[in-house]
């Protein structure tokens, strides 16, 4: 517990120190319209790359099965376990008679 509150602080104070020297850097020096651009081009590369491994991860999922399919295949199981129950249970009973 003592370590994720130490992970917490330093998130904390990292945010805040990183806040504060971007509004300096934006507000006051002649450095803005570089940090504005800087600022645009990682936001646009940033939603770029989350889009884009999205679409790569819908194409190289493979697709569900269909419903259809899953059900045959249950259905098979159902009938073997049927199966499988009733010679157990023949099995048991065919030494008493």
């Amino acid at each position: 517990m003592n370590r994720d509150r130490a992970v917490g602080l330093g998130l904390l104070v990292g945010s805040v120190a990183v806040a504060v020297v971007y509004t300096w850097l934006t507000l006051l020096t002649e450095y803005w319209k570089v940090m504005l651009q800087l600022t645009a081009v990682v936001a646009v590369v940033g939603v770029c790359a989350i889009v884009g491994w999205i679409g790569y991860t819908l194409a190289t999922t493979p697709p569900p099965k269909p419903i259809e399919e899953i059900e045959r295949e249950i259905e098979e199981e159902l009938r073997k376990l049927e199966q499988e129950s009733r010679s157990a249970e023949q099995a048991q009973g065919s030494p008493r008679t």
